[in-house]
């Protein structure tokens, strides 16, 4: 198993080197990995000029797979637009074909008390987002900047969504469904916007494949608002690419912290990328502040979506749980009073889990 490690920038290289850490021991193990690591975002403009250098992109398509941790920082703000750091992640997603989006919110019984809402709101909280990754207003053309008539600048994006890509996302979403609770939500605006009309009827199209999975459609402004009214309610959401970066944002403080959830982007093959969904937080980056377990579980998902090893990501998502049974705790997921420890502590920490677990 052949791993892509794109660390990028901020906090990126200190959570992938905890996630290093889980590798490294499954490897000593007998498990048969091998990883590489090249330059992303910001890293990979200071060290060729480009966010997406060529060379990383070659290794991210010989790769098996990809675990990237975080791009930008405001030493880059200052940049042209085409080599922003984050022109890098969006770029490695369209050109690998990574349309789907996968976004669990899980939240640990431990971590109730984190989370911003009730304990009883949100106990038992199990919900996944899928969302689409290549199109909608993040790709869609015309776009750019020009100056009206009048002489006022105009900024202008473009919502653009085909058929084809409804259609593929919708088909995750519902295959997603099916395995969990069969209840699958599209979010939406279709009272707004041609895009969403269109999406709403493909969705429902598709649905008909899917007898045996309930559909039902939300406008994205009311799932935002059931998200922390109601978040339990939620199954599975599917969403286009915009509705979907903010919705599972808003997700993960249902969970406690954003530095508790993972992601995997899938192309049509099952190959992924698989990253936290939190930025580089370059507020902390080198003080070993980091929470690495996203990432971590990042990996799990790995096993589980691209390699098909449900027992490595049982281990690993396991090894997880005990760390947070024992009250090991990082800054952002601590109670007021709570100790903490630091991102290299528990990265450790999930090593000695995952060592205890193979001699249970």
């Amino acid at each position: 198993m052949k791993i892509a490690l794109l660390p990028g920038d901020g906090i990126g290289p200190e959570i992938v080197g905890a996630a290093q850490k889980v590798l490294a021991a499954l490897a000593a193990d007998g498990l048969a990995v091998e990883t590489e690591s090249a330059p992303i975002g910001g890293a990979g403009y200071d060290a060729a000029g480009q966010p997406l250098p060529d060379a990383t992109l070659a290794l991210a398509q010989r790769a098996d797979a990809v675990l990237l941790g975080a791009v930008g920082g405001p030493r880059y703000d200052a940049l042209p637009r085409a080599v922003r750091p984050e022109q890098g992640l969006l770029a490695i997603r369209k050109r690998m074909g990574l349309f789907a989006n996968l976004r669990p919110a899980l939240l640990y019984p431990e971590l109730a008390a984190s989370s911003t809402l009730k304990a009883d709101v949100v106990a038992g909280l199990d919900l996944m987002v899928v969302r689409e990754l290549t199109g909608d207003i993040y790709f869609g053309e015309p776009r750019g900047r020009r100056t009206t008539e009048n002489g006022e600048a105009e900024g202008f994006d473009t919502m653009r969504y085909a058929e084809s890509e409804i259609r593929r996302i919708a088909k995750v979403g519902f295959e997603t469904a099916r395995r969990r609770q069969r209840r699958l939500c599209s979010v939406d605006k279709a009272n707004v916007l041609d895009t969403s009309i269109l999406w709403r009827e493909v969705v429902t199209a598709v649905g008909r494949d899917y007898p045996d999975v309930a559909l039902t459609h939300m406008y994205v402004d009311n799932a935002a608002m059931q998200l922390v009214r109601n978040p339990k309610q939620f199954d599975v959401i599917v969403t286009g690419n915009m509705f979907g970066d903010i919705l599972s944002d808003e997700a993960s403080m249902l969970a406690g912290s954003i530095g508790m959830l993972p992601s995997a982007s899938l192309d049509a093959a099952g190959k992924g990328l698989y990253e936290p969904i939190h930025g580089s937080a370059p507020d902390i980056a080198g003080q070993d502040k980091a929470n690495p377990l996203a990432t971590i579980l990042s990996v799990a998902m790995m096993f589980r979506h691209t390699f098909a090893r449900t027992d490595v990501a049982d281990r690993i998502e396991g090894a997880v749980r005990a760390v947070l049974a024992q009250g090991l705790r990082t800054g952002d997921i601590a109670l007021p009073g709570e100790r903490t420890i630091g991102t290299r502590a528990m990265g450790d920490a999930v090593v000695a889990a995952l060592k205890e677990r193979k001699r249970l």
